[in-house]
């Protein structure tokens, strides 16, 4: 009784320490700089949380001999910005063989960072789809930023090659697998797929099917050389840009002139991928013909076996000179990305209802950094059309839109009493925007809907009556929060997390083989887990869920078991029938009776 009335009284004082936070968020909440700040935040340009998705067994030495996956990739990651875009990694054969969770990418170092790990990868036996796509899944889960723009991108032959010994059977599999599809789907998180088919085995359905149902593309190839060419296709296309092709050239030895026209000033980064099998030098002069330093403060600088990355920031309008030289009859290809901040926004509609034959004038801006774009020469050098679609019938029409001043604009005419989604989309030859899309409903002559980065829509209530109203409802929401609080304080005891990692190898005392070291993440359990959920339920080591693991102070766990199993550390079997301590980097092995297993495991954070 009296240990109860101590920790409710500890319960109490926390409340009250966390009801004056609770007051502070109310009142920024509602201030207009808060306001302000989310509405730039919005306009703010797209980052990328990625997950590269990796089948590391062995039927890849035959679809992959030299590892160009793993060139690509790290490609893929130099054309990523250092400006807030996150990258994980999975790789995976019939288990989590390593993983690496989201990394948000702020320096060079961050990208070296994620490059080694990928040379670190190694090859195993046996494929099973539905575990790498369920890690991916949980990955994005565990670390995506509301904010940014959540992809997966998966290397695979699409065929699972499965452990008979363990049981598991393809159905389960499926199982799995259409579960975490539809997570993904759920979540809006789209699968880009890369077939690789040097074999002639290639699932193409399963690779297709997994695009297709989660907003993703898929793509296949029967060569690994073609790897950095479609990885450039997926970042470009996951942030609507497009690669800008540059005609091959063939090295005679010399430097050899390359153009880089930069398209006007709204270019964030320009990235110029340069792959040769054999190595390359390169030169830039800047459109006023002065040569620029490679790498230097605006110009960065990656290099591989099989590819150069230039990246400029921030670069001036104009042609750029880039001179390559490489070894004699090499053969070279070059692409560009480049990175914009635009937005393309649809304004308002200036009636407040349509019916059968009224004409909707439409107009939209493009916006970079939440301001509009008032250069009329950018709007003039990009072809713009409303997209028109019938929702009763699905018929979509397309209606070019005038780009003379700095807006498109045009006319759509109503042809039923049907309900149409409309929005525009505007492109040129690097690049394409497409808009919220605005709904009319011409059956009941209802309000039209527009999106909200548009203004509010005609038919809404005004401004002062939508605050005083949200005004109310995040009061109700900040009591209901303070309340939920209080019960979560009462119950947190029972319900505390866990922080970082636990890195997991099994050893098979009779061979002497040794998995490869598994990571797994702590965040998603709650109160306990047993050291049997760790190893993903695996019926042969069914023993270990009499190792129970619980949430100590300062990050640390504290470790439990039932009787028959040995937990040693630093050789020497401990007591842990009071519970064992472990801090960060601690490492302990588990011995198992029913089994010639013996279990390492290394905590970190």
């Amino acid at each position: 009784m009296l240990r109860n009335e101590r920790y409710f009284s500890k319960a109490k004082n926390r409340l009250q320490r966390i009801l004056p936070v609770l007051l502070m968020i109310l009142c920024i909440t509602v201030s207009p700089y808060a306001a302000s700040r989310a509405s730039a935040a919005s306009a703010a340009p797209s980052h990328i949380d990625a997950v590269l998705l990796i089948d590391v067994s062995n039927s890849m030495n035959k679809s992959d001999k030299n590892k160009i996956a793993n060139e690509a990739m790290k490609m893929f990651i130099d054309m990523l910005s250092t400006q807030g875009d996150k990258v994980g990694i999975v790789a995976y054969t019939d288990k989590v063989q390593r993983e690496k969770a989201l990394l948000g990418i702020k320096s060079a170092g961050d990208k070296e960072d994620l490059k080694n790990f990928i040379d670190g990868l190694s090859r195993g036996p046996y494929t099973d789809l539905a575990v790498g796509m369920e890690e991916a899944v949980k990955v994005l889960e565990n670390g995506s930023d509301p904010g940014h723009e959540p992809m997966i991108v998966m290397l695979a032959d699409g065929n699972n090659d499965l452990n008979e010994a363990s049981g598991r059977k393809q159905s389960d599999s499926d199982k799995e697998l259409k579960a975490a599809v539809e997570s993904a789907k759920q979540k809006g998180y789209p699968v880009y797929t890369i077939g690789l088919n040097a074999d002639g085995k290639l699932n193409k359905n399963i690779l297709a099917g997994l695009s297709s149902e989660t907003g993703g593309k898929a793509f296949t190839t029967n060569s690994a050389d073609d790897l950095p060419q479609i990885l450039s296709e997926i970042f470009a296309s996951h942030l609507k840009l497009k690669v800008v092709p540059v005609p091959s050239i063939t090295a005679n030895g010399d430097y050899q002139d390359v153009t880089v026209n930069v398209p006007n000033s709204s270019v964030l980064e320009a990235n110029i991928s340069i792959m040769s099998s054999k190595p390359v030098t390169a030169k830039l002069s800047d459109p006023s013909g002065k040569e620029v330093a490679i790498p230097s403060d605006k110009v960065l600088l990656s290099k591989s076996s099989t590819y150069t990355l230039i990246k400029l920031l921030a670069p001036e309008q104009g042609d750029w000179k880039l001179q390559v030289k490489g070894v004699p009859k090499d053969k070279i290809d070059i692409n560009l990305v480049f990175n914009y901040d635009l937005e393309l926004k649809l304004d308002a509609l200036p009636a407040k209802s349509y019916g059968k034959g009224d004409k909707v004038e439409i107009s939209s801006h493009l916006y970079s950094n939440g301001a509009e774009v008032t250069e009329g020469s950018l709007y003039q050098e990009m072809k713009a059309v409303l997209l028109a679609t019938d929702a009763d019938t699905g018929q979509v029409q397309e209606i070019p839109l005038d780009n003379s001043g700095a807006a498109f604009k045009g006319t759509f005419e109503i042809q039923d009493s049907h309900e149409y989604k409309l929005k525009v989309r505007a492109e040129e030859s690097s690049f394409y925007r497409e808009s919220d899309e605005l709904t009319i409903n011409a059956k009941t002559g209802t309000v039209a809907t527009a999106p909200p980065s548009a203004g509010t829509p005609a038919g809404e209530e005004p401004a002062a009556e939508k605050t005083t109203n949200t005004l109310y409802y995040i009061i109700g929401g900040i009591v209901l929060l303070a309340a939920a609080a209080a019960f979560w304080l009462l119950r947190s005891k029972a319900n505390r997390g866990f922080v970082g990692q636990m890195v997991v190898e099994v050893l098979d005392t009779n061979t002497g083989e040794k998995t490869y070291p598994q990571y797994k993440k702590l965040s998603g359990f709650r109160g306990k887990f047993t050291l049997h959920q760790l190893l993903q339920l695996a019926p042969e080591l069914k023993e270990s869920e009499k190792l129970v693991f619980t949430p100590g102070t300062n990050d640390r766990l504290l470790l439990r078991s039932g009787e028959g199993i040995t937990v040693e550390r630093s050789g020497r079997a401990a007591d842990i029938s009071r519970g064992l301590e472990m801090k960060s980097g601690d490492r302990v092995t588990v011995s198992l009776q029913t089994v010639d297993k013996t279990i390492s495991l290394e905590y970190l954070i």
